[in-house]
């Protein structure tokens, strides 16, 4: 494994980057044997390392007996080409590795769509002249002609051919998604994304509040395709909550395309959790990078979406470390939370700041008699209940309801409304 350490890197810890390079290749089961910072002056177009450095880490790789040479950088189709040549081993870039790795763990058909789509976008560019020499077939009429078709301008075409019907599929899912999404919106239920780097404990955090068991490891990208689940919030009020896939510093930009259908689910949510591990060290520059591909997508704070920033994993930390996140997150004002999606400390915090968001406006007093049980269930369920007085002449609530609710309840129940 080698990270290349370019000259004016961002402002991320070598070693940091290094084991989490490190965490993506074991993610594939492999065995790292080594894993060294390569300090780059100047990229050379050829080889990205100059010549002496290439011979240094060849002879590294050939003492070790390695396979396999991962470079945490994104390799020019050239660059990849003669550094296998120069080392005699196959070369896989930080693109290539995170390509391998969802397309090991998407389980949908939408997200295999979308992996093969990001991997056949990275391959195009991957075919060199390599095979020149297969013609074939002879254009022109009899022996004269000059050379048709080539292997690699057959591949090409294919390799169009193949990315036009997977975008054509793709559109039918992005069609459908947003019929879904058209669906939701007919019932008051607001929605909330969860969004954040990759290892931040998004899922264990999902588990949390919805009870539910979707899959949460320390591993990076545990999780791939998202998942939907209703959350109960105080009073009584739901939600939908959704988890998406975790974020990553250099996310390569044929994931942030193949992936907009999912990440659409972020664009139309009413609030977005920014969950941090807030224990790293890097956890500032992991959140820059979150914010980064927010902003690609459109739905940044500059969109005007309400972010809030979950500061998880606080059982990571002790002493004054944990005494200084506590405070800060009290100062912040509900800009953030500091919780324990592991222990549940903080968890109630997060839920009393999201039910006091998605209320609008001042309750509204409704009077039902005793006996129109539906008309309550039907607040319970789709409202937020704050307060109720039982009296001999029927029932009194004091109810929150957003504005479609309410235009349903009075339809079914003209006249509760005061």
């Amino acid at each position: 494994m080698i990270h290349p350490l370019r000259a004016g890197a961002a402002a991320r810890e070598p070693d940091a980057r290094l084991q989490e390079a490190v965490g993506l290749a074991q993610a594939l089961d492999l065995d790292v044997k080594e894993a060294v910072v390569a300090p780059l002056r100047a990229v050379t177009p050829a080889t990205l390392f100059g010549k002496g450095k290439v011979e240094e880490l060849g002879g590294i790789a050939e003492e070790l007996g390695v396979t396999v040479v991962v470079v945490d950088d994104a390799l020019t189709p050239v660059q990849q080409r003669n550094l296998e040549k120069a080392w005699n081993l196959k070369v896989v870039d930080r693109t290539g590795l995170i390509l391998e790795i969802f397309a090991r763990r998407a389980r949908t058909r939408e997200g295999k769509l979308q992996v093969e789509l990001a991997r056949l976008g990275y391959e195009k560019s991957r075919l060199v002249r390599t095979w020149t020499h297969l013609e074939r077939q002879r254009g022109g009429f009899g022996v004269m002609g000059g050379p048709g078709e080539t292997q690699i301008e057959t591949d090409r075409r294919l390799l169009a051919d193949k990315i036009g019907k997977l975008k054509k599929e793709l559109d039918e899912v992005r069609r459908t998604r947003a019929l879904h999404r058209a669906q939701r919106k007919k019932t008051p239920f607001p929605t909330i994304a969860l969004v954040g780097y990759t290892n931040a404990g998004k899922s264990t955090l999902f588990n949390r509040l919805t009870h539910s068991e979707v899959v949460a490891q320390d591993m990076l990208f545990a999780t791939l395709d998202p998942t939907l689940r209703e959350v109960k919030l105080p009073g009584g009020r739901p939600a939908i909550l959704s988890d998406t896939v975790g974020f990553i510093s250099d996310l390569p930009h044929e994931l942030v395309e193949a992936f907009r259908a999912t990440l659409e689910e972020v664009q139309e949510a009413d609030i977005i959790l920014h969950v941090r591990d807030i224990a790293t060290p890097d956890s500032a520059a992991e959140a820059r990078d979150v914010e980064t591909v927010l902003d690609q997508l459109g739905a940044g704070r500059d969109s005007g979406r309400t972010i809030i920033e979950v500061w998880n994993k606080l059982d990571l930390l002790e002493g004054d470390n944990l005494t200084v996140i506590r405070a800060r997150a009290l100062r912040s004002e509900g800009a953030a939370i500091a919780l324990s999606a592991v222990t549940g400390e903080g968890v109630e915090a997060l839920l009393d700041l999201l039910g006091g968001l998605v209320d609008e406006g001042p309750p509204l007093k409704v009077r039902l008699a005793s006996q129109d049980g539906e008309a309550i269930a039907w607040l319970y369920r789709n409202g937020r209940v704050v307060e109720r007085d039982d009296t001999d002449e029927g029932v009194e609530l004091a109810v929150r309801l957003d504005r479609q609710a309410i235009g349903r309840f009075e339809q079914r129940w003209p006249g509760a409304l005061s």
